[in-house]
């Protein structure tokens, strides 16, 4: 803060389609999808149209104890969705109508989204008579949002590290970061030997854990870091084979981030559990939402006397408003064939990528879909990282913003992800920005 108090603000006052515009009149173009909530572009007619004519009926109403009708036609539509896209094995979970996810829960963002699966997982469990499942399993580099229950599963130090005494036990296995996986040394699958150190780590202690939590395929705040194949779908194994639930953190992952509508989808690994929010508006307004099991759902059934009642809620739960923005998002979804529409852009990047990859800084390039890393090295040879204080990422997006993108990078990672409605024309122009701004900062 100190230092950002010395730098000259940028203050947006508008935006449209991929671009945002501050107080003196420049346009940027959104590289960084105002936070990765960004889907369709800015002032998107659908939704704009959707939230105004919501606004004429009513803006808000509790959900404690009522319910209003775009919450449930929004369940009903994420419930179609989120059980779609899988092999026919993975169709109902696996294990029939009690796999499916067929339940949702509300709240306001994605850390909130965490908090009631850590919450629903750990009472789940309670109710079942197995008092002894109290801690969680994640994987170091992970990101699941700033809340305490969520700061508990995290695995980024400079994020989390303050806040040790706070937080509840968990179990911690190696990421599957590939680039930097010290496992290599002795196993030439990266993303084998991750899996069977977390299978280890659940075979001895599963009576004690309640779920694993993961962000399927991309571990994004982490640093972008890409599973390889087969390790999300491991994971999934691992879990049913311990007795022991999953939980998919697709706060940034979902709503077509990796080339598919969820990332779980890409390895047939429907969870337990499942953590939205971000895109699902369309980067409108807040919202959240967290599906579970028909099966987790039960075990919260009972008379009133026994208080078995999941006591969690928000005041904005359910937004009617923000439920009419994610109806319209998904409405677009099929309009436009969104997902479809992916490829070329995919493409791009990869080739842009692997075009970059040679550049003497560049330690590693990773992506999946739109969801796109570049890491920056002093040293390409021994992987020697620029120091923290060097600031080099942020020198970079400096550069980037000079000349009319704005970006945010992850320490030494450059990150990309545009709205998937960019064009291939802004898309190129991005990645020109990006590839000049990096030679610029290095040299």
């Amino acid at each position: 803060m100190k230092e950002w108090e010395t730098e000259t603000p940028v203050i947006i006052a508008g935006g449209r389609d991929c671009f945002i515009r501050d107080i003196r009149g420049r346009w940027y173009l959104d590289g960084v999808s105002s936070l990765w909530v960004n889907i369709f572009g800015h002032t998107k007619e659908e939704i704009d149209e959707a939230i105004k004519a919501q606004i004429e009926k009513i803006s808000h109403s509790t959900l404690l104890g009522l319910s209003n009708i775009p919450a449930i036609r929004l369940a009903e539509k994420l419930i179609g969705l989120t059980n779609s896209g899988y092999g026919e094995n993975q169709a109902a979970g696996g294990a029939g109508q009690d796999r499916a996810l067929s339940r949702v829960f509300y709240s306001d963002n994605g850390s909130t989204a965490v908090e009631v699966a850590l919450k629903m997982a750990f009472q789940y469990w309670q109710h079942l008579g197995e008092q002894n499942r109290t801690a969680f399993l994640s994987l170091n580099h992970a990101y699941h949002g700033d809340t305490l229950g969520a700061v508990s599963v995290g695995g980024i130090e400079i994020f989390h590290k303050a806040f040790g005494p706070l937080l509840f036990r968990t179990f911690k296995a190696p990421a599957p970061y590939c680039y930097r996986c010290e496992l290599k040394k002795t196993y030439p699958d990266c993303g084998l030997a991750c899996a069977e150190q977390m299978g280890e780590i659940l075979r001895a202690h599963h009576r004690e854990i309640a779920a694993v939590i993961i962000e399927p395929l991309v571990q994004a705040a982490g640093g972008m870091i890409v599973s390889p194949p087969g390790y999300l779908g491991r994971v999934r194994a691992l879990c049913r084979e311990c007795n022991v639930l999953c939980i998919a953190d697709e706060v940034a992952t979902g709503f077509g981030r990796t080339g598919r509508m969820f990332a779980c989808q890409h390895e047939d690994a429907k969870p337990d559990i499942l953590c939205l929010s971000k895109g699902i508006t369309g980067g409108y307004m807040p919202l959240a939402a967290t599906l579970a099991t028909e099966e987790i759902y039960r075990a919260f059934l009972g008379d009133f006397r026994e208080l078995k009642t999941f006591f969690h809620g928000h005041s904005y739960t359910g937004n009617p408003l923000a439920c009419a923005a994610a109806l319209a998002c998904l409405e677009i979804f099929e309009k436009e064939d969104t997902i479809r529409s992916l490829g070329p852009k995919i493409a791009l990047i990869e080739n842009w990528l692997r075009e970059m990859a040679d550049l003497p800084h560049v330690g590693n390039v990773r992506n999946k879909g739109l969801m796109a890393g570049l890491e920056l090295v002093r040293d390409k040879t021994t992987k020697e990282a620029y120091p923290w204080e060097e600031k080099m990422g942020w020198k970079v997006a400096h550069q980037a913003r000079d000349n009319g993108v704005i970006i945010r990078p992850l320490g030494n990672v450059i990150v990309i992800m545009p709205p998937l409605s960019i064009s291939i024309d802004n898309l190129r122009q991005l990645l020109r920005v990006l590839r000049h701004a990096i030679i610029s900062a290095v040299s």
